[in-house]
């Protein structure tokens, strides 16, 4: 049942994108438990953005290249099964702490109405757009940060914390369009009205461009207050391959839109995901 289809489709390698958040809670965690940042590790990373990944493909049913899968493969009712049992070893990893585990709990059931025919948010362009944000972001960021140092919920609603967590969401709702620039036939025909489809190629390098430097001067400002201009200097250094990319492609798409492919979205992906965690690891270790 479990055949190489299901388990390619859970894009377990695609994880290392979404590592930034959890590492940036790390970073910022007061009273870091080793044993305790491995569970939430495992828990996030190993299964349950797999399961996600899993079991949003098994309603999407892609034929076109999605994220780290170029050539998917078709889809088996096997995925499904497997999704739900990845949610469920991720439930228990969390059951350590009550707070961590309802938030486990509730970003499953989120991220399956992402994609599932009786609510499919995905269909939604603004809606989708801010929901993935803050779910993949600040919630995200504030599960880490209670999984990690192990208390609970309202103790966690620090003003730094939450400016931290703020600023995840504004660095994802400035990258998530970018992740569906290359989907706009694919996402038209099932009925998903992205908003990278509604931006357009170019519209949407250039709402990017935007958020982007928000997010960036966010965070400039954020560690200064917090931190110090050495670990300001440190991110800026980080970030100079990503807006460096990001150039060279907006240039070339201009030139020829058949550029805004799924290559050139994985490679931005990629450098992006790499500085950030590099950074992270930094702040965590300074």
């Amino acid at each position: 049942m479990f055949n190489k289809s299901a388990w390619l489709h859970l894009r377990i390698p695609f994880s290392f994108f979404l590592m930034p958040v959890f590492l940036f809670a790390l970073a910022v965690s007061s009273n870091v438990s080793i044993q305790n940042a491995l569970i939430v590790f495992i828990c996030l990373h190993i299964f349950l953005y797999p399961a996600s990944n899993g079991y949003n493909s098994y309603f999407d049913k892609d034929e076109g290249s999605i994220g780290s899968l170029k050539n998917p493969p078709k889809v088996n009712k096997g995925l499904y099964y497997l999704s739900l049992i990845f949610d469920f070893i991720a439930l228990l990893l969390a059951a350590y702490n009550i707070a961590f585990l309802l938030m486990i709990l509730v970003y499953g059931l989120v991220s399956k109405a992402y994609s599932h025919p009786l609510i499919r948010l995905k269909k939604y362009p603004f809606g989708s757009w801010l929901i993935a944000g803050f779910f993949q972001g600040a919630f995200t960021f504030m599960m880490s940060y209670i999984g990690i140092n192990d208390i609970h919920f309202f103790a966690a609603l620090d003003k730094e914390l939450l400016l931290a967590a703020i600023l995840t969401s504004v660095m994802l709702w400035g990258s998530y369009p970018m992740t569906q620039i290359y989907q706009h036939e694919e996402d038209y025909e099932r009925g998903d009205i992205t908003l990278s489809y509604k931006l357009g190629i170019l519209g949407t390098f250039h709402f990017v461009g935007l958020v982007f430097s928000l997010s960036s001067l966010g965070f400039v400002w954020y560690f200064n207050s917090y931190f110090n201009l050495t670990v300001v200097s440190i991110y800026l250094i980080m970030m100079a391959p990503v807006i460096g990319y990001f150039s060279y492609w907006y240039f070339k798409v201009r030139k020829d839109k058949q550029a805004a492919d799924f290559d050139h979205t994985m490679k931005l992906n990629f450098i992006s995901a790499s500085c950030l965690n590099i950074f992270f690891i930094y702040l965590f270790l300074c």
